[in-house]
């Protein structure tokens, strides 16, 4: 969960979920006692898809936005750029050194 208090996109399950849950869970088991067990299957597979798509669609419109997504992307690339400030320092003078070395000329190398 975290220290914010924040349990992200996933919410608790609500009453009105698990007593569907269980009208499904009790539709299914008459429907094998009285029916044929293939077309009882067909109808739990129907059931059950029925109830996996309304839980994983409940909360369809509670996302963040683009700009959100990028505001959280660009602060994230900032901090990474500050914290390899001092690498890039050491590689400018290392650089520079390597340059001024090559503008001395050949024998420096050899």
């Amino acid at each position: 969960m975290g220290s914010s208090g924040k349990r992200g996109d996933t919410g608790r399950v609500s009453i009105p979920m698990v007593l569907w849950g269980a009208l499904i869970a009790v539709v299914s088991v008459v429907a094998f006692v009285v029916m044929d067990p293939i077309l009882a299957a067909f109808l739990v597979i129907l059931l059950v898809t029925g109830a996996v798509i309304a839980v994983l669609a409940r909360n369809w419109d509670q996302h963040s936005t683009f700009e959100e997504r990028e505001a959280i992307r660009a602060r994230k690339r900032g901090e990474k750029w500050e914290r390899n400030a001092a690498a890039r320092d050491r590689d400018r003078a290392r650089w520079e050194a390597h340059q001024a070395r090559q503008a001395g000329g050949p024998s420096a190398d050899q």
